[in-house]
């Protein structure tokens, strides 16, 4: 679609055409839906003798939908196979050469957010280029068609008809198919791919969840060994903003306690939002030395020791 000939006459041009005969092998071809759009471009394409770049939205947002909505499905998969592996190859080029580079200058709150604007700066550019070439295509492969269809039948035209709609026209069939396949990928992503960055992010989370709060409880286990009561006005001081740690006589999960530590993730960002909200809570029963501990989390995210009882 970048690499669209500027020829003079347009490829495929049959200059013996009228131009009422044209336009009705163009509305063939292009079916009903979008007709005066398509029919305006090519017209200004058949009277500047060349094909030169324009503006298609929808081929800026969506290429691989409408493709398969204009019923172009190799063009789909070339451009789904050679047009992406195209993009991730510059991408992962231009990564590797800032990560040597530059990110060693760069502050490690910028990193990430970095590396994220340098692949959408990427994939913007490449969406604006093909969306200034998509009209040339469209009338290039109009062009074809007629073409193909005029030279297999120059003097029938029902069957030029019927050529032009079937290899024309849109199918919502194609429309239905990539928005299947693109459901199929988040599927495959949010199942296969997610889980394998979110669980180190979720260990580490975790980890400093346990830690915080354990070090929490042993200084109001130190402080309640001395009093002989719940020092819930003990300052707990931590440098976590993802942990939140409170101290109370009592609580909802363990009803016979009469002094806990409670530890509560929150502000954890996607694709970890799910342990916003879950706790670590150390308790002490009357009457005895030891604490215990009881977690919302499951047993699998739960320490071995610290699990619900």
């Amino acid at each position: 679609m970048l690499f669209i000939e500027t020829d003079t006459p347009p490829p495929f041009y049959r200059e013996e055409l009228t131009a009422a005969r044209r336009k009705q092998l163009d509305q063939w071809f292009i079916s009903h839906r979008s007709q005066d759009y398509y029919l305006k471009r090519f017209e200004q394409f058949d009277e500047q003798g060349y094909l030169s770049p324009k503006w298609h939205w929808a081929a800026f947002f969506m290429t691989f939908f409408w493709l398969l909505y204009r019923k172009r499905y190799i063009d789909a998969i070339v451009y789904s196979v050679a047009g992406w592996s195209f993009i991730q190859l510059t991408i992962t080029i231009v990564l590797v050469f800032v990560e040597f580079a530059a990110m060693s200058f760069i502050p490690l709150a910028y990193q990430m957010p970095l590396r994220i604007a340098i692949a959408a700066i990427i994939w913007l550019f490449w969406s604006f280029m093909v969306a200034r070439w998509t009209d040339a295509y469209y009338y290039r492969m109009a062009r074809r068609e007629i073409a193909d269809a005029l030279d297999d039948h120059p003097r029938d035209e029902a069957a030029q008809k019927a050529i032009l709609r079937r290899e024309g026209g849109v199918s919502l069939f194609g429309l239905g198919l990539g928005f299947a396949i693109f459901v199929f990928a988040l599927t495959v992503i949010k199942v296969q791919f997610l889980p394998i960055i979110a669980k180190p992010k979720e260990n580490e989370v975790l980890f400093d969840a346990y830690d915080i709060t354990k070090t929490a409880q042993n200084q109001v286990a130190l402080a309640y060994q001395q009093t002989g009561e719940c020092p819930t006005q003990l300052p707990i001081a931590t440098s976590n903003p993802k942990i939140q740690v409170r101290i109370d006589t009592q609580t909802p999960s363990v009803p016979e306690t009469d002094c806990t530590v409670t530890g509560t993730i929150q502000n954890v960002r996607f694709p970890l939002r799910y342990l916003n909200g879950q706790t670590l809570v150390f308790y002490h029963l009357p009457n005895q030395d030891n604490w215990r501990c009881t977690s919302s989390l499951n047993e699998k995210q739960a320490p071995a020791y610290c699990v619900a009882d």
